[in-house]
Order: C-alpha cells, then structure tokens, then sequence
C-alpha cells in the first residue's frame, strides 16, 4: 500500500505527500466530505489502513481514532453542503472541498496522491489514481477520516429529519429511503439536483378534462 508513495518519495527528497480522498458523492442527502492528509514515514505508521469500502463499520472508527491520536499524522477534512452541491453539481463541489482540504493542509505537501480522475487546477503537483484508496495506504487512510466524519454527520441529520432514515441509509437511495421521500418530499439536507429527489419536486401532470358528447 506504499508503493506509490516510495515511487513518489525517491524525487522528494523527504517532502511531504498527501493523501486525498472524498466519501459521500452519491448519497441523495447530506453533504460530500473530502479529507488530506500526510501520513508518518512508513516504517513508523502501523495501522492496517485499506479501502473504508472494505471495512465495517466499526474498523473505520477505530482507525479514525487511531489515526487522530497518531503523532506526526495531519490531515484536513472539508464539506460542501447539498446546497452548494445543486449549484454547482457534485463533481464540482468534490474538487472544490478537495483543493481546500490541500490548501489548509499544514505542512503544505510537495505532492499529493488523488482518488480518482484528474482535479482540475489542483493547487499542488498530483498523481490521479482511479481506486486509489485500494492502491495507496495514503489515499486509503484519508477514504477512512472522510467517511467516518460523514456518518457522523448523518446520524446528527437522523436527528433533525428522523424520517428518512439517514442513521442506516447515510443519505444513500435505499428502498426505504425513497419510501420516505416519495410519502414525505424532501428535506433541506436532500440533493434536489438529484434525479430521485427532482421527482419527488416535480409536479403532478395536470389531469385534461375532455367534454363528453357533442
């Protein structure tokens, strides 16, 4: 999983490289969370950090927990809210907390590795990984703290909107969810650029009233 950060490594003479990743792209509700962060040489960072697609739950909590209480470990986390996500659409809003979370990023990286295709004008030199949460213990570390501070997130959101069942669906399109939506509408967390909440927006076509006879 540090391939690429030795291949990086070896023309950075010890600089810092950055991880980046993002969790919440797809979900019809809540905000896309991005997070940064610069890992510890390898030889002193041991935690079994993987794709948070593969884990439970629970395994991502106590890697997030761990990785906040690891010395030398700084990372950044950054949100764009349903709001700004239909303004500018959710690829958009992705890059935008993606440039942020480098930019406050404390020491700023020589170089980062990025999940996924290319960020348009990202702020430091960058390799783009498709998978690369499942290729990169950096990229893989950040997928971690961005999707466990979603979660968190959407269980505050369960809260305010029980209704939809955001603390077992997170915002994403589960049967249950769109049941939800369908009887209720949607609520100010919900995505309306989003095809199953633009439906639920969409007026019912007007019934035509033909006369009968002649």
């Amino acid at each position: 999983m540090f391939r690429f950060e030795r291949q990086v490594g070896l023309t950075l003479n010890g600089s810092g490289i950055a991880g980046v990743d993002e969790a919440g792209r797809g979900p019809l509700a809540g905000p896309v969370v991005a997070a940064a962060l610069i890992l510890p040489p390898e030889n002193s960072f041991s935690l079994p950090v993987a794709d948070s697609k593969t884990l439970t739950a629970k395994q991502r909590e106590s890697l997030a927990v761990a990785m906040r209480n690891t010395p030398g470990l700084h990372f950044v986390l950054a949100e764009r809210s349903a709001a700004r996500i239909d303004q500018i659409n959710i690829l958009e809003a992705t890059h935008e907390a993606m440039r942020e979370c480098i930019l406050n990023l404390h020491p700023l990286p020589a170089f980062a590795l990025v999940d996924g295709l290319k960020v348009r004008n990202f702020p430091v030199p960058a390799q783009f990984l498709v998978k690369g949460d499942s290729l990169s213990a950096s990229i893989a570390a950040a997928s971690i703290l961005a999707k466990t501070w979603r979660d968190q997130l959407m269980l505050k959101l369960d809260r305010i909107y029980p209704a939809y069942g955001f603390c077992r669906n997170k915002g994403y399109g589960t049967r249950e969810h769109l049941e939800a939506l369908k009887k209720f509408g949607p609520c100010p967390e919900h995505r309306r650029s989003f095809a199953p909440v633009a439906r639920c927006l969409a007026p019912a076509p007007e019934q035509l009233c033909l006369p009968f006879g002649g």
